[in-house]
């Protein structure tokens, strides 16, 4: 099974399919609006508008599994995601990226592109990962990474 047959429903609560997203570079990011990593969402939204036109996409999913750091609803996140950063890239209803309700897209990602030694345990908010045209996970990110350094990954699958 390949990422594109995996869906997810979007922010505002429609199914969307990975397979409308075929033939382009995904940057896929678990998100917190109340996290210390948070305003890597501006370096975000800045790779978004610098690469969308050659072809990538950045998904956002935010997660509330780390210390609880995106409590409110769906319209809440995409308010303050709009407000605060200028988000215009997609971003999708909020998902467990652990645990046994683990969802499905994570779980696929997890198990392609293994963390620390080997760990496929996402271990925080911002951890991302990075798809080719063709559907393959070629990378994974710690929350660290700032945006600005996934610039040369990114152009190398441009």
């Amino acid at each position: 099974m390949g990422i594109y047959e995996y869906s997810a429903k979007d922010i505002k609560g429609q199914d969307r399919t990975l397979e409308e997203f075929a033939g382009k570079v995904l940057l896929i990011v678990n998100t917190a609006s109340k996290c210390g990593f948070t305003p890597q969402f501006e370096g975000l939204e800045e790779l978004y508008d610098t690469y969308k036109d050659k072809g990538l996409i950045v998904l956002g999913f935010p997660c509330n599994q780390f210390l609880k750091q995106d409590p409110k609803g769906d319209s809440d996140i995409a308010e303050f995601c709009q407000k605060n950063y200028g988000v215009s890239f997609p971003m999708f209803s909020k998902i467990d990226v652990n645990g046994e309700s683990t969802h499905p897209l994570f779980a696929y990602l997890k198990k392609e592109a293994k963390g620390l030694l080997g760990s496929e345990a996402v271990k925080w908010n911002f951890t991302k990962f990075l798809v080719d045209r063709e559907g393959n996970v070629v990378n994974r990110f710690p929350p660290n990474t700032e945006p600005k350094k996934l610039k040369a990954p990114i152009e190398a699958l441009l």
